[in-house]
C-alpha cells in the first residue's frame, strides 16, 4: 500500500530556458503545455499536464523527483513508514500541491540529499491531446512504466538502497565492470513497476544527476532524435545496446551539463538479480562529443 509506483515527473532548475526549449522540443520531441511562461516550461510526453518541469533559476540541477503512490490511502501509509523510521518530511498544503498539479504532495530527501516529492493524483489533461514538438514516428513510452529512469548521486550505497526500499523499490547490482588495475565499477538499479529500472546509482554525477532517460517505442524515433541532436549537442556516449534492460540508445549532453539518454526496446523488469560485465555492443564513451 505504501510503495512508489513510478517516476511521475521531474523538475530541473536551469540557466538557459530557451536552449532547453530547443533541445527538448525540437530535438527530443516534448510538447509544451500552454501554462508555460518566460520562467517556467511545462513539457509533456503524454496526457499528463507535464512530465518535465523546467524552472529558470540558474542551478542547472535536479530540483525534485516526483515519485507517485497510488492514492490517498497509500500516501498516508507511506507517511507512517517515514515517521516510524524518523525520516524528515513535510506535507504540502492543498494549495501548494495543486500548484504542482497533484492532489497531495510531501517533500523529503534521500541520504545523499536528492530532493523528492512523493505525490498522488496527477492532473491529466485529456482536453489537450498530446502533440510532440516536432514530428515523431511513434510515441514516448510512459503509462504504468512512468516517464523514464534516472541515475542519481549517492554517498553511501547501502544507505541509499535501504532508503528506497522503505519507499517500496527493490534491486541490486546489475553491472560489475572491470577497470584497469582497480576494483570493478558497480552499478545498482532499483525498480518499482514494469520498467526495468526507475532509479540507479554508481555512475559519476554532475551535481545530483548523471542522466535521465526517455524511452520511445520505435527505433526510427531513436535515430531521428539522434540525427537532430548531434547537429547541435554533444553525443557523450555513442549508439549501442545495454545488457541489463536491452535498450538501444545514445547519450547526449543537455544544456545544463548533465546527460540525457534516448532509447527504445526496454525489456520489463524480471524481479530477479543478475549482473553483467559490459554492454551488449556500442555505447562508447565519447568525451569530445563529436560524431
Amino acid at each position: 500500500m505504501n510503495a512508489v509506483t513510478e517516476l511521475g515527473y521531474v523538475r530541473f532548475g536551469v540557466s538557459d530556458l530557451d536552449a532547453w526549449r530547443e533541445f527538448a522540443v525540437e530535438g527530443i520531441g516534448f510538447g509544451v503545455h500552454p501554462d508555460s511562461d518566460e520562467d517556467t516550461l511545462y513539457l509533456r510526453m503524454d496526457g499528463w499536464h507535464h512530465r518535465l518541469m523546467l524552472v529558470k533559476d540558474g542551478s542547472d540541477d535536479l530540483a525534485a523527483m516526483g515519485l507517485r503512490v497510488a492514492d490517498g490511502e497509500s500516501f498516508r501509509a507511506l507517511q507512517e513508514v517515514l515517521e516510524a523510521h524518523s525520516i524528515d518530511h513535510e506535507v504540502a498544503s492543498t494549495e501548494d500541491a495543486r500548484s504542482h498539479c497533484v492532489l497531495e504532495l510531501m517533500r523529503l530527501a534521500d541520504p545523499a540529499g536528492n530532493p523528492i516529492e512523493v505525490f498522488h493524483g496527477p492532473r491529466i489533461d485529456t482536453h489537450l491531446p498530446f502533440h510532440p514538438g516536432r514530428g515523431m514516428y511513434g510515441k514516448f513510452v510512459t503509462g504504468d512504466a512512468g516517464m523514464g529512469h534516472m541515475v542519481i548521486s549517492h554517498q553511501d550505497l547501502e544507505a541509499s538502497r535501504a532508503f528506497y526500499a522503505l519507499l517500496g523499490m527493490r534491486g541490486d547490482i546489475e553491472y560489475s565492470v572491470p577497470t584497469p588495475g582497480g576494483s570493478p565499477m558497480e552499478m545498482t538499479f532499483l525498480d518499482c513497476n514494469p520498467r526495468n529500472h526507475t532509479i540507479a546509482f554508481g555512475m559519476p554525477a554532475i551535481g545530483r544527476i548523471n542522466h535521465i532517460m526517455f524511452e520511445v517505442d520505435t527505433l526510427d524515433d531513436v535515430m531521428h532524435t539522434y540525427e537532430r541532436i548531434k547537429e547541435k549537442h554533444p553525443i557523450i556516449i555513442t549508439l549501442g545496446k545495454h545488457a541489463n534492460d536491452q535498450v538501444f540508445s545514445f547519450y547526449c549532453v543537455s544544456p545544463s551539463g548533465f546527460w540525457v539518454e534516448v532509447g527504445c526496446g526496454s525489456r520489463d523488469a524480471n524481479f530477479q538479480t543478475e549482473y553483467y560485465v559490459r554492454d551488449t555492443y556500442g555505447h562508447q564513451f565519447n568525451p569530445e562529443g563529436k560524431v
